[in-house]
């Protein structure tokens, strides 16, 4: 499946992941998400895969090469959604050298247009707080923020556990 701009000559298409991809796609994941170990990356990517759920789209450089991805989900619930199950954008990313060329904007079509082929009535997604370039793109492309969370960690050490 081919998705095209309606932009004169974008220097890019967008389309579903194909074999072949898993190169481009495990550089561009590294690149967003930089604190995963590459084993952590690599049985992620399987892991979508086994998932019947899971989507990956991908625009392609017209010259050839991969410059972003989107990973869209379905999950039970999400923040501010009504219904269930939900389209979940996991993960998204564009290369910097293509940037506000509207690559990102149609990934997000594309999850969005599937997740609409599969009946979902919502689509969420989410970002870290300080990230204002995720935010303002989620923003433009008419996300509304639903809210604001914190989440907390702490670790539990089995009882035998001695600090001295």
């Amino acid at each position: 499946m081919k998705i095209t701009s309606s932009e004169t000559s974008p220097g890019y298409f967008v389309r579903r992941l194909a074999d072949g991809d898993e190169v481009e796609w495990l550089r561009m994941r590294q690149s967003l998400w930089p604190g995963e170990t590459l084993n952590d990356h690599q049985a992620e990517i399987e892991e979508m895969h086994r998932d019947p759920t899971c989507q990956v789209f991908v625009a392609e450089r017209a010259a050839g090469g991969l410059c972003g991805f989107l990973e869209m989900g379905q999950r039970k619930y999400a923040e501010g959604c009504d219904t269930s199950p939900v389209g979940y954008i996991e993960g998204w990313y564009v290369d910097p050298d293509m940037q506000r060329k509207g690559v990102g904007r149609m990934l997000v079509q594309a999850a969005e247009d599937r997740a609409r082929q599969l009946g979902l009535l919502e689509m969420a997604s989410d970002c870290l707080i300080d990230n204002t370039t995720s935010l303002a793109a989620h923003l433009a492309l008419g996300y509304e923020e639903v809210e604001r969370l914190i989440t907390f960690r702490k670790e539990l050490y089995p009882p035998d556990h001695s600090d001295g």
